[in-house]
């Protein structure tokens, strides 16, 4: 770009003598320039170095083109200045009569070096927030050995295993796990979620995020090409470097548009001639036909709105792996999700409270999970979890007891009180009231677990606990729906549990206890009715379906199978993101629509123009205002791409 842009000022230094001295601009501007021996030779020499030097990119590109037989931007261009070389220095040494085109020249390879300037810095503007990932990383980490003493250490030597001190507001280095601490982290950067995410013992940390007012504790998982920041840097190059049948598309219509133009070229040097026209007009005619029909526009709107599409998506947790899923998302018509933590949170949860008369949720909930505190089946953590969540001060409890197959026991305030399932109703020979049986039977019919809170002989409330369904999964099936496409959740879950998720979220179609080898079988049987199919899911079973859909989607927090095996993978685990990629992938082809009639379709009535047609009446475009048009639809083009940037809406 740099080279371009120092180009561009120098040629444009050397093209003001060349049009200062030019016979034509003094007689139309009415002026006489400066004479002195020498000076009638200004615009020749003047405009022979422009030729070679300003002119040296597209004649080695043009060389380079036709040497791979594949005519193009590159080829015209070279074309065009040299013809215009070659006529006015013939003028010029006096081997053939006519008005030499010095002037037109200059001001050509100054207008085409902006042109390729301009577009250079669109791509590289494009490609602005894939660099300034790489900025995210700082370049030095606070390492704690064995003592405890802080040492500050090039991020370059991080290893796994290594524990680093996050101070407030520092940037974390490395991927790892907290071992000690709670804090807020800034992740917008990597995943697009704008809100902070808390961290606390356990959790996941992200190489290049902001550490918010707390300190951590961090051990080290992952450095340099292992992180989760380099996977997200290779996802999107690989994206912008990859090649889509929109892209084809365009390559063809830039080959056909050099042979036109190569051609119309041809039959205006040979027609002119024939109509009594003196060479010096056919000349200019043959350059500014060369010049206008320049695929340069043609060769930008697909790589630019492509670049621009795929950082869109990785600024909002988006990442296209292939673009031609990207492609093929604009004519999905069905979106089959797995459940489990796809459209669930893949955790179990309570997710429905009922006490007893006189007693709060939050209270039922604070005792059990205190009686359940040191127990490790899955409905003490999912009663831990939801007390968590639910910003309850889970109280200490003594005297624990499991009882297996039916609950446990422990002391929680001086208070007796048991926890478990039906079996421990039948063990402590109490019967719940109306309001809970009728509870705990409402939580069977839709395939969840009720667990019981007992103390003495009164059951103070039952819990039904099963597979949260994330809060986004309802705005995600919404917005499908009010575009037109059905909605499928495809699980190895039973039936009860399968339809309680499907009524919930108002999904169309359920296939459940599938099982993992069948589920390529059930997208396949969509795909048989036509249907153009979307896959989402985040696990190992997941990946053949994923590889068999129209357009494989992958939750980025899933295994590493699933996410290879899609096209596109979701970084925040959002359901939401794809509704939004189906929005991104129509708004990208619109643009790349807009930019290929932008690019190519002015050369219907340009190029005529540029022959000569309306000569008769007086209308003819001079080379220069050909590579003006020319330039401008690049312009258009870029500005019209950087539109796309309006495309995604935030979840």
């Amino acid at each position: 770009m740099a080279s371009f842009r120092d180009k561009f000022w120098f040629t444009l230094l050397l093209t003001i003598p060349t049009l200062i001295w030019s016979g034509m601009i003094q007689h139309w501007f009415d002026y006489t320039a400066p004479q002195f021996p020498g000076s009638a030779y200004i615009p020749a020499v003047f405009g022979t170095i422009v030729y070679f030097y300003g002119g040296w990119p597209f004649l080695r590109g043009g060389y380079h083109e036709l040497r791979n037989r594949l005519p193009g931007m590159m080829t015209l261009i070279s074309l065009a200045i040299t013809v215009a070389f070659l006529y006015s220095a013939l003028v010029t040494l006096g081997v053939v009569e006519g008005l030499d085109l010095w002037w037109e020249l200059a001001t050509l390879v100054a207008i085409m070096l902006l042109g390729h300037w301009i577009e250079m810095r669109s791509i590289n503007q494009a490609q602005g927030a894939l660099k300034e990932l790489a900025k995210l990383l700082p370049d030095m980490a606070v390492r704690l050995d064995e003592a405890g003493t802080a040492k500050e250490v090039p991020v370059a030597e991080l290893k796994r295993g290594d524990l680093l001190l996050i101070r407030p507001g520092a940037s974390i280095p490395a991927d790892g796990v907290v071992k000690e601490g709670t804090s807020a982290v800034n992740e917008a950067m990597i995943t697009g979620e704008s809100k902070p995410m808390d961290k606390s013992t356990g959790d996941r940390v992200i190489a290049g995020t902001v550490n918010g007012q707390g300190s951590l504790r961090v051990e080290v998982t992952g450095t340099g090409d292992e992180t989760a920041l380099a996977g997200i840097m290779r996802l999107v190059e690989q994206a912008q470097t990859s090649r889509s049948r929109a892209q084809a598309l365009a390559d063809r219509a830039a080959f056909y548009l050099t042979i036109i133009a190569i051609v119309s070229a041809a039959v205006t040097a040979i027609v002119w001639p024939l109509l009594g026209r003196p060479w010096s007009f056919t000349i200019e005619r043959v350059v500014t036909v060369l010049v206008i029909a320049c695929p340069h526009a043609l060769g930008l709107a697909i790589p630019l709105v492509t670049a621009i599409s795929t950082t869109i998506g990785a600024r909002n947790g988006l990442l296209v792996r292939d673009r031609r899923g990207l492609e093929e998302a604009r004519l999905l018509n069905t979106v089959v999700f797995d459940k489990t933590g796809t459209l669930t949170l893949g955790s179990h949860r309570v997710v429905k409270t009922t006490a007893a008369d006189g007693l709060t949720n939050d209270e039922v909930l604070r005792v059990a999970a205190s009686v359940q505190r040191d127990a490790e089946h899955p409905i003490a953590q999912a009663l831990m979890t939801s007390a968590k969540e639910h910003g309850i001060d889970v109280p200490m409890s003594q005297d624990f007891e499991s009882m297996p197959g039916r609950g446990v026991r422990a002391v929680v305030e001086e208070r007796s009180l048991h926890v478990g399932g039906p079996g421990l109703l039948r063990m402590l020979a109490v019967e719940p009231p109306e309001t809970l049986r009728r509870a705990a039977e409402s939580a069977a019919a839709d395939g969840q677990s009720a667990t019981y809170l007992v103390e003495g002989d009164r059951v103070l409330a039952v819990f039904a606990i099963a597979d949260a369904i994330r809060p986004e999964s309802f705005d995600a099936v919404k917005r499908l729906h009010d575009e037109g496409l059905e909605v499928v959740l495809l699980t190895g879950d039973s039936t009860a549990v399968a339809n309680a998720v499907a009524k919930e979220l108002n999904i169309d179609t359920v296939f459940a206890e599938v099982l993992p080898e069948d589920k390529v079988a059930k997208i396949e049987e969509l795909q048989a009715q036509g249907k153009r199919v979307a896959m989402v899911g985040d696990g190992v079973n997941d990946a053949p379906a994923l590889l068999t859909s129209d357009v494989g989607i992958a939750i980025g927090t899933g295994t590493d199978v699933a996410v290879e095996a899609g096209d596109v993978v979701l970084v925040r685990s959002d359901p939401r993101d794809v509704p939004a990629i189906i929005e991104l992938s129509k708004a990208t082809y619109r643009k790349m629509i807009q930019n290929l009639w932008w690019a190519a379709g002015y050369n219907i009535v340009a190029i005529p123009l540029a022959a000569g047609v309306l000569a008769a009446w007086g209308i003819l475009l001079q080379p220069a205002l050909g590579a003006v048009l020319m330039s401008l639809s690049t312009v258009v083009v870029a500005i019209n791409a950087q539109l796309l940037r309006r495309a995604v809406r935030s979840p």
